[in-house]
């Protein structure tokens, strides 16, 4: 028998684009209740990613064009109020693309011996019409003490690490791993990982790592013997001249979470015949491309950002069996979310920030 539900819930409320005072923290929201195929999830922690800070400050927008540190305070005001996939954003929003929790209801057609499962919850949702949307984006997340999911989309986890640790592996591992998976990286494979010290670098590194590949990471001067210590061979400084220290055609691929004016660089390494991927931009998403070096080199050019399906369900295994470890800069509680996001703006962090609720 399923414990008796609260009738409200905290939630932290995106009520607009623009800066902190946009997250509104409320104890007054109604529980939701899981409809048919849905279970209803007590979150026990979420975690701090780069894309709830792009939306918060609506940096998806093709209207703006700087780098997501520009408005990272404030906001875009020249914004035209457009998400990730073209459409218009809808307020309000519970945001959170990271949660793990446990189910504590389902709706009809789910299997009630389910209720009490620890769950990772795959943020990507397909509706029933096969349209995908992303939890804190197109439906509401983690931020708040409860949230549906379908069934489908929670995975049972069966770990001894805390849920502020797993909670830290969904959005940001899935990202790395989908990337690695799209660049088919196989064992002695170099591959080049920017922004090594954030979430998907993080997660890029020990991924890559686990495929045996040789990995170069680009990081922070002051995070380089951090970056090192999650098995990265080789560590550069972020403003180091790549052309000068790695010089031509030294990579097999190049996972990209940066952008900005480095991008012809890092064309520059990859061998011909290579392969580039990018989830990011946080550097400036407008870049330079000299055609000649893409198709003389013959290089494939990769976004990533929908998961191929099998993604989601291996890395659930590779946590469970512990061949990944979870890498927490700070935790904070729910409430303190701006204090989250001033952290994650800082750049001063190595892996991930985590929001405890229940945890």
């Amino acid at each position: 028998m399923a414990d008796a539900l609260p009738a409200t819930m905290r939630a932290v409320m995106l009520t607009g684009f623009g800066g902190f005072e946009k997250l509104e923290i409320r104890s007054d929201v109604p529980v939701p209740t899981p409809r048919a195929g849905e279970v209803l999830i007590r979150i026990g922690a979420a975690a701090v990613n780069n894309t709830d800070i792009n939306t918060r400050i609506g940096w998806y927008s093709k209207a703006v064009t700087d780098a997501t540190s520009t408005g990272g305070q404030e906001g875009f005001a020249e914004t035209a109020g457009d998400g990730w996939s073209g459409a218009a954003f809808k307020f309000p929003r519970i945001q959170g693309i990271d949660g793990c929790g446990r189910i504590v209801s389902t709706g009809t057609g789910v299997d009630q011996s389910r209720i009490g499962e620890r769950v990772l919850i795959d943020p990507l949702i397909k509706d029933a019409a096969g349209a995908l949307g992303y939890m804190g984006s197109e439906y509401d997340g983690a931020f708040a003490d409860y949230v549906c999911v379908p069934a489908v989309n929670a995975l049972r986890v069966q770990s001894d690490l805390s849920d502020a640790e797993l909670a830290s592996f969904p959005c940001a591992y899935s990202t790395a791993e989908n990337i690695l998976t799209r660049l088919d990286l196989t064992s002695g494979q170099t591959v080049l990982v920017t922004g090594a010290s954030g979430g998907v670098g993080v997660a890029a590194v020990q991924l890559a790592k686990r495929r045996r590949a040789h990995v170069i990471a680009i990081a922070g001067v002051d995070k380089i013997d951090a970056v090192r210590a999650l098995g990265a061979d080789h560590v550069i400084p972020r403003d180091a001249d790549l052309r000068a220290t790695l010089g031509a055609n030294c990579v097999d691929a190049v996972v990209d979470i940066i952008g900005g004016p480095q991008f012809p660089a890092l064309l520059d390494c990859i061998r011909p015949g290579g392969r580039y991927g990018v989830s990011g931009a946080i550097a400036g998403p407008i870049v330079e491309l000299d055609l000649r070096t893409l198709y003389l080199k013959d290089l494939r050019l990769i976004g990533c950002t929908i998961p191929e399906a099998d993604v989601f369900p291996r890395l659930v295994q590779i946590i469970e069996n512990r061949e990944i470890e979870p890498v927490i800069d700070r935790s904070y509680p729910l409430e303190d979310i701006a204090a989250a996001q001033q952290r994650f703006l800082e750049k001063r962090h190595v892996g991930k920030i985590v929001l405890t609720v229940h945890g």
